[in-house]
């Protein structure tokens, strides 16, 4: 179980200052969740490949084909402010 100081010594890592009753309640919520890695590491898993994620995921290939052209006009009438050819930004320095 954790101790006050190591839940104590969490928070100041975290930059946390939970009051007392707070850091009970933390306190409590980790030791459950230790207690759980705990029953998770009991679990055989020999003869189980690594899975990285529960869904398959197939990549979807598609040519690299723009579907529309825009005139440079239309494109800056979209923006908030234009010189006529260009985007006007704030300047950052």
């Amino acid at each position: 179980m954790l101790t006050h100081e190591d839940m104590t010594h969490l928070s100041q890592l975290a930059r946390l200052a939970p009051d007392k009753a707070t850091l009970e309640k933390f306190s409590a919520q980790c030791d459950d969740i230790l207690k759980y890695m705990d029953v998770l590491a009991e679990v055989d898993t020999s003869g189980i490949e690594p899975l990285y994620s529960p869904v398959r995921h197939t990549a979807s290939s598609r040519p690299d084909i723009s579907a529309k052209h825009c005139r440079r006009e239309e494109v800056l009438a979209n923006a908030p402010k234009t010189d006529g050819r260009f985007f006007v930004v704030p300047r950052i320095v």
